[in-house]
Order: structure tokens, then C-alpha cells, then sequence
């Protein structure tokens, strides 16, 4: 029996919703659905989601997208991770790398060699070992090698680019594919007995639909407006609740990481694009007011300011369920953590491919699909929540009443455990389901002075110069391989992405 051809209706634009679209029109239109997406100009989009983690670039590879056309459209940065200054204690600044630290020896992790390294007198950074941090610090830049043996292949990168450029790619992608864009704002939805029947926009047109997403944002018009799915809040683990952002004019060279720099109630974040810079700062409420988040962040600006900072506000968590009879809400209207760690897009992402992986062909919505959807997202963003606590927690910082509360606060017994192994012997256990693998663990513990207490007993028999020597070794490859790159904007320029 074939398949039945479906009418998909997708409630709003920006990142969320054409990336949304891109991906089932790949994957659909033509063939088992009609895609139809509704948004309004008369209605903003937050577009600040302008950095990445690696896994956009399956995404873009995915749907045939080519790199450089992308990179050139966007006014797209490379990444090779996240710089963070002042959490640990202020002056610290480390790197979350896209990559390794090095490579396991003798079947164990090599940050327990570096540790036993440490035990023979001076050593290398654990920075100085990992490739992505030492081109980084360098302003360097050149894709992974093919070769595994090369330490040229032990790292990953993402991009940072333009959000309402990306969507107006996406946007293109799309219509060329055969998705619709209407006009119009959405201002009713009737019910049915799938869930929503239809939305009705504000010129009186009714849309209907068999699968609707909800790509509309912090309000959640059809998910929470009209399904009541209820919000799991987690503002008592991220207290941060409201944001400036503002563009300025690009100064120095062209970095290619991200830069979160810990501020007295919140952080500041800064990304570099090829065309301008852009900021903002994350702050709670609680500790400090809009307007003196407004003056920090206007008065750390390495350039001029090119717009006037605008605010956002949000609350931190999740809905108790983002698939509802036939009803997915993918983006904001799905949940929100905070931009720390570059995960929106991700969990956009992720929400995406796994409706994909459950999509409902033959028109009937499983249960259990639903059940499991909802399931697997749940657990991913418990996984990033956790992720993003442990920078505020992990911190001998108790200059301000924001970080004396974050860092005494209550954590989630999974949080719990999972630092009770490192801090034990170093062992940081992988989850078979999050997106953050133990490197990136390794590079908050370490960075933010969380060491182990005891050594791994199979590395304590080792002498320290042995494992000095693998240390050494590890980071002259790294300052090798580092040196052989072209700078960042120089290999924008050669691939011919330049803006």
C-alpha cells in the first residue's frame, strides 16, 4: 500500500523553522508530503543563534549544501571551539575544544598520562595537547586530514555565521524544493481530534494540516497555546533569565572560536563573523538589573556598537512534552537552556532528524513513536542542562552574590554523580545518548580546577617520565601540525568564501 501523501504545516520561520523545512523537503516533498510554512514579517525572530557545535555541518552536508557558497552567503567564521575567561577564577581563560586531547595509550584516556606527567616535574599544558586550542590560540585554520594517523584528523569545527542569512539561505533551499511560505500571522487554532485541526490566520484564511510543527518561538502558540503540554522550569539550575544583544564593528584578527567571558551576574558572549562581531551579555534578574547588564555590555565592546542592544527574555527548561498527537514543536517553543555553549541549533537539529527517523508515512501518528520521541529529547537536554551547570558550579568564584549562589546551590543527582567519578579517580563516564563527549568534560574540569584526587591505579604504576615523554611528544605534534595552517581569514579567502 503506498504511503499517504500528507499536508505538513510548519508555524513559524527563523532558524528553527527553515532549517525544519530544508530537512523535509529534502526528505518528503515531492514524494509523501506538501509542505507548507507560515510566518509573519510583522513578527521577529530572535536570531542570535549565530554559533555552532560541529554537528551542523552533517547538517549541511546532508542536504548537499556546499560549503564555501555556505560560508560566503553566511559571512560565516570557522570554529574550533569555545574560549572561556574568568570562571574558574577571574584571569583563567581555557578552551572547550572540538577535539581530542590527545590519544589514549595503553588502552587509558591520556589526561591520566598527563596527570602522572605532572608528577616528574614541569610539562605541557593539557591545552598544549590538544591541536583545535593550539590553532586557535594561534588564529589558524585548515579542515581535519583524512588520515587517522595524522593529528591532523583528532578534531572537529563548526561555524559561525549570520542567523537571518542562514535562514534566508535555508529559505531558498526550501522554495526551490517545492515547501510554500505564507504570509500571515497566526491568531487562533482549532482543535481536532488528532490534536490541532488547522490554525486561522489573521486575514481570516484557515490552514490545515495533518503534521504541524511549531517553530514559533518562546511563545509556543500551537505546543503550550493550544496543546497545554506544560514547562519543565530549571531557572533554579540557570538562573540566567534575560540577555542584551548587540552587533559592533569587527576589530583585531578574525578569531576562529567563540569567546564567553564570565560577568558579575551572568556572562558576555562574543562571535566573530567576517562582516561585524556579535555580543551579548546572559544575566539573572535576581542579581542585577537590565540596565547595568545593558551599561556592562556596552562598555566591553571591542568595537563600535552597530545597532542598539536589544533584550531578550526567557526562562530556562523544557516542555514536559514536545511531541503532541500530531503536534511537534521544534526550537524555542520546545525549550530553552541558554547560549553558553552554542547548543540551540543542535537541539533543533536533533529534534529535526529525529522526527524524520519517526515521521508518520502512512498518515497514523504510533504512540509509541511519540513516546520515544519525546523520550530521547527529554534525555538530550537533561544532558545539556547538566553540561551547562557544571560551568557555573564549577567555580571558586565568590566575588558577587550570583556566583556565591550557583556554586552552593542544590545539583541534579545526575550532575552529582557523574562529577563524584572525575573527582574520584578521573573517570568521566560516557552516556551512550548527549552530545557532549568526555573531551568536552575534560576541558571544563581541568579549566575550571577540578583534578582528580587519586590516580588511575593503572596509570600509578607507570613512571612519570614515561608518561612525560608521551606528553611531550603529543604536543610537539600539535605545535607542528598548528604551524602548518593558514591563518583563519586566509583560508576563507582561499576557498573563495570571503564575503
Amino acid at each position: 500500500m503506498a504511503d499517504k501523501r500528507q499536508r505538513i504545516v510548519i508555524v513559524g520561520g527563523g532558524t528553527a523553522g527553515w532549517m525544519t523545512a530544508a530537512t523535509l523537503a529534502w526528505a518528503f516533498a515531492g514524494r509523501l508530503a506538501d509542505i507548507v510554512l507560515i510566518e509573519s514579517e510583522e513578527i521577529g525572530t530572535v536570531g542570535v543563534g549565530e554559533a555552532t557545535v560541529p554537528h551542523i555541518r552533517y547538517f549541511n552536508q546532508r542536504l548537499g549544501i556546499d560549503e564555501a557558497d555556505f560560508v560566503r552567503r553566511t559571512k560565516a567564521t570557522f570554529k574550533l571551539g569555545i574560549e572561556f575567561r574568568d570562571w574558574g577564577r577571574i584571569g583563567d581563560s581555557y578552551i572547550h575544544p572540538f577535539g581530542d586531547f590527545g590519544h589514549d595509550i595503553a588502552g587509558l584516556p591520556f589526561h591520566h598520562h598527563w596527570l602522572n606527567a605532572a608528577r616528574a616535574g614541569t610539562t605541557p599544558s593539557l591545552e598544549a595537547c590538544s591541536l583545535p586550542i593550539v590553532a586557535a590560540r594561534a588564529n589558524r585554520f585548515a579542515p581535519p586530514s583524512a588520515d587517522p594517523r595524522a593529528v591532523g584528523s583528532t578534531f572537529s569545527y563548526a561555524y559561525q555565521f549570520d542567523a537571518s542569512l542562514y535562514a534566508a539561505y535555508l529559505r531558498d533551499y526550501s522554495e526551490r524544493r517545492g515547501v510554500s511560505r505564507v504570509e500571515g500571522r497566526v491568531t487562533a487554532v482549532d482543535r481536532g481530534d488528532a490534536g490541532v485541526a488547522a490554525v486561522r490566520l489573521a486575514d481570516g484564511r484557515r490552514i490545515k494540516g495533518d503534521l504541524f510543527v511549531d517553530c514559533s518561538g518562546f511563545r509556543g502558540l500551537l505546543i503550550e497555546g493550544a496543546l497545554e503540554a506544560g514547562y519543565e522550569d530549571w531557572s533554579h539550575w540557570l538562573p540566567c533569565d534575560a540577555a542584551w544583544a548587540v552587533p559592533c564593528s569587527n576589530t583585531g584578527p578574525l578569531t576562529p572560536y567563540t569567546r564567553a567571558t564570565a560577568r558579575e551576574a551572568g556572562c558576555q558572549w562574543r562571535i566573530p563573523l567576517q562582516h561585524r562581531t556579535g555580543n551579548g551579555h546572559v544575566f539573572s534578574t535576581r542579581f542585577t538589573d537590565p540596565d547595568v547588564a545593558r551599561a556592562r555590555l556596552l562598555d566591553t565592546l571591542e568595537g563600535e556598537a552597530l545597532a542598539e542592544p536589544r533584550m531578550l527574555r526567557f526562562r530556562t527548561g523544557r516542555r514536559r512534552s514536545q511531541w503532541i498527537g500530531n503536534t511537534v514543536a521544534i526550537g524555542l517553543s520546545a525549550g530553552f537552556l541558554e547560549p553558553l555553549e552554542s547548543t540551540s541549533i543542535h537541539l533543533i537539529q536533533l529534534a529535526i532528524g529525529k522526527l524524520v527517523e519517526l515521521f508518520p508515512a502512512d498518515g497514523a501518528v504510533d504512540p509509541v513513536d511519540i513516546a520515544e520521541y519525546n523520550r530521547a529529547m527529554a534525555l538530550e537536554y537533561e544532558r545539556v542542562r547538566d553540561f551547562l551547570i557544571l560551568h557555573y558550579t564549577a567555580t571558586e568564584r565568590d566575588d558577587t552574590p550570583f556566583w556565591r549562589h550557583v556554586r552552593t546551590m542544590e545539583l541534579p543527582p545526575s550532575l552529582v554523580e557523574k562529577m563524584a567519578e572525575f573527582q574520584d579517580r578521573g573517570i568521566v563516564a560516557a552516556y551512550r545518548e548527549g552530545m557532549f563527549l568526555p573531551a568536552s568534560w575534560l576541558a571544563v574540569y581541568y579549566g575550571q580546577r577540578i583534578v582528580p584526587q587519586r590516580p588511575h591505579p593503572l596509570v600509578a604504576a607507570v613512571p612519570p617520565e614515561q608518561s612525560a615523554a608521551h606528553v611531550a611528544a603529543v604536543a610537539a605534534a600539535c605545535r607542528r601540525a598548528a604551524d602548518a595552517m593558514p591563518g583563519h581569514a586566509d583560508h576563507i579567502a582561499a576557498i573563495g568564501a570571503a564575503a
